[in-house]
């Protein structure tokens, strides 16, 4: 079976990849297809950190930032 970029399994042809598709939609499946989910879960407590250790003036510095960046793209 292929692999995708994160080495998730994937049906090699095309129908069966859109059959699964339609399972994840539905509800019938589940894709949790996570490589690291500990990875997620220290993602998740990293930005708890960051909103307690920055104020609100840093935090819209920090976005206004980012949002300069994707835009110069």
């Amino acid at each position: 079976m292929p692999q995708g970029p994160n080495g998730q399994k994937r049906p090699a042809d095309v129908i069966g990849n859109a059959v699964r598709i339609a399972r994840i939609a539905t509800g019938e499946i589940e894709d949790t297809e996570l490589r690291q989910p500990a990875k997620r879960a220290s993602g998740f407590a990293g930005a708890k950190a960051r909103l307690k250790a920055t104020t609100a003036q840093e935090r819209s510095e920090i976005a206004r930032v980012a949002a300069e960046s994707r835009w110069k793209r």
